[in-house]
């Protein structure tokens, strides 16, 4: 217990322990043992160090977080009655099958009861008994002496669903980096840092336009991709979970990856080649991909009766162990792409490498869409209200459309709301596309967009494929801003897009992440003031009409990107640092 950070005192009987912890500071954490306890030291630290729960338990140990102690406290009282003033801590009733009947398990039951969740981590092979006599005992600590602790510990470092890439080529040696790092006091974010900072370095290798350059790039984003993966495994290994880490996780690999880019499209520029218009569209399939993705999870997580033969063939399927590795490879996850581009950068040019990132990054949008589809044209479910905030609050509408549709009631019809974002989505990107540049008219297919985006969200979000209306709302935004960049003919009015659209992609990936903790979205002051999507869309559309051929379009384009992104970036971080942040951590490969 003193190797796990607590200070061990011992109680002579449950009456003790209750004064013991009643003495100890309110906004420190508690944890009760019973003094019998069998077993290994990573299921004590499983069970009583990880920050992220209230309270937690494992067979006759039991820790409560500052919130979870005054529960803690009744509910060591009510046991107190239950066995006896002066039993020890352990219960007179303990039959082998009677379960955890130590006070310690009992005070998990009552905590339960009163509403506090308290975890039960998995164990796999670590063993963790309170034994009642000689025979138990002997078999407890054979249990213990069968198991290296230590391999345990190693293994579950690694998540359960990483990619193929990271699986079979970092992960085997990674957990080792990862155990280094925590036996010399180093933090997850110190390594999420450091894989930044590489991740920095490599762009800024790239944007030198030299093959050496190139070739420096590539290795260095591998070796910021095996630090990604360390921050997360070191986190897991020591359980150094935080809000702050989970903050930094969340969004530095998509700096890394966007900051890649540029550092590739200025490398190119540096050899007589613009591939920035590439590498603007590069970014927007990736974050509409993951729009996607989050947009159907958020629909279907909790939804009631959520059955789907599309489903039940996914599931067959991930019996047969070669057919989950490839359809992890398919989607192109994260390592399997930071691997690609790195290779590519290494050995051919910056317009080749985006070439294959907009055809590999398409295929798995359409494999990954065409399968939410299925599952929803198939699937007999029904949304929540839940469900319906967060898709509403993944639209990111602003007040020009939340207006419209407080007028304008949306007509009923189970694909009503996607039919009608689609609708105005294809008139805003055809507007942007076909339209001369400069046109008013394009300005009049911004408002067509935002009376018909306004619409769709008039009513909640709750039909079989209204989870496909922030990602229509995501790709005719993000669109926009590239093709009237690249029609322009404004220099450096592509590169200011990149940077618009880095900002607001920032914003959607933090109402994500929100949202993943249970907090919420982002406050409604916020998405009014940088305008929601469809007012960014008519501001954008605007200017394009008022400053026609004028190198201020790309100095708009500039202050519109500064101006978001300093707004977002402030309130994020406010967000992030602050005792209300959720403790957010993905266990699973983002595409």
């Amino acid at each position: 217990m003193r190797s796990l950070g607590f200070e061990v005192q011992t109680a002579t009987d449950a009456t003790n322990a209750a004064q013991l912890l009643a003495a100890v500071p309110a906004s420190r954490r508690v944890a009760l043992v019973d003094p019998r306890f069998v077993g290994h030291r990573h299921a004590l630290r499983l069970g009583l160090t990880d920050p992220r729960f209230a309270a937690a338990t494992v067979p006759g140990a039991l820790t409560a977080q500052p919130e979870a102690r005054a529960a803690l406290v009744r509910a060591l009282h009510r046991t107190v009655a239950a066995v006896g003033a002066g039993s020890p801590v352990g219960s007179p009733d303990d039959r082998p099958d009677a379960g955890d009947r130590s006070v310690p398990g009992r005070l998990a039951v009552a905590l339960d009861a009163e509403g506090i969740a308290v975890q039960r981590p998995e164990l796999g092979s670590l063993a963790a008994a309170v034994p009642t006599g000689p025979e138990q005992r002997t078999a407890a600590e054979a249990a213990v002496a069968s198991v290296d602790d230590e391999a345990v510990r190693l293994r579950n470092a690694v998540k359960a669903h990483d990619g193929f890439f990271t699986t079979f080529f970092i992960s085997p040696y990674s957990r080792y980096i990862a155990r280094w790092c925590a036996r010399r006091g180093l933090t997850p974010n110190q390594v999420t840092t450091a894989s930044l900072i590489t991740a920095l370095i490599a762009a800024g290798s790239a944007a030198t336009g030299t093959r050496g350059g190139y070739v420096a790039a590539g290795v260095l984003l591998l070796l910021s991709f095996v630090l990604d993966c360390t921050d997360g495994q070191l986190a897991r290994y020591s359980l150094q979970y935080s809000t702050m880490g989970a903050w930094l996780d969340a969004t530095f690999d998509r700096a890394k990856e966007y900051a890649y880019y540029a550092g590739l499209a200025l490398g190119a520029a540096r050899g007589g080649d613009d591939v920035w218009v590439l590498a603007l569209g590069a970014m927007v399939l990736q974050a509409c991909r993951h729009v996607v993705d989050f947009s159907f999870n958020e629909a279907n997580h909790d939804a009631v009766s959520n059955t789907s033969p599309t489903a039940a063939l996914s599931d067959k399927l991930d019996s047969v162990g070669w057919t989950v590795w490839l359809r992890r490879m398919i989607v192109l996850p994260i390592g399997e792409r930071w691997a690609m581009i790195a290779v590519l950068t290494a050995v051919t040019t910056p317009r080749i490498v985006f070439y294959a990132l907009l055809i590999g990054c398409a295929l798995a949008a359409c494999y990954t869409t065409a399968g939410r589809l299925l599952r929803s044209l198939t699937r007999k479910a029904r949304r929540t209200d839940r469900a319906a905030r967060a898709l509403a609050d993944l639209a990111d509408s602003g007040p020009l459309a939340q207006a419209v549709g407080a007028v304008i009631p949306r007509p009923g019809g189970t694909f009503t709301a996607p039919t009608l974002a689609l609708l105005g989505g294809l008139v805003m990107v055809a507007g942007a596309l076909f339209v001369p540049f400069g046109s008013w008219l394009t300005v009049v297919a911004a408002g067509i967009y935002t009376v018909l985006s306004g619409i769709a969200v008039a009513r909640p979000l709750k039909g079989v494929l209204d989870w496909l209306v922030p990602p229509v709302f995501r790709a005719a935004e993000y669109c926009t801003i590239l093709i009237l960049a690249a029609r322009s003919d404004v220099p450096h009015a592509v590169p200011a897009a990149f940077g618009l659209v880095s900002a607001v992609a920032y914003h959607h990936y933090d109402t994500v992440y929100r949202i993943r903790g249970g907090t919420g979205a982002p406050p409604q002051w916020l998405v009014r003031t940088i305008g929601g999507h469809e007012g960014r869309t008519v501001v954008v559309a605007v200017l394009a009409a008022v400053l026609t051929q004028h190198s201020g379009f790309t100095t708009a384009l500039t202050a519109l990107a500064v101006a978001v992104a300093l707004v977002v970036l402030v309130e994020s971080i406010r967000f992030w640092v602050s005792s209300s942040a959720p403790a957010v951590h993905d266990e699973g490969e983002l595409a």
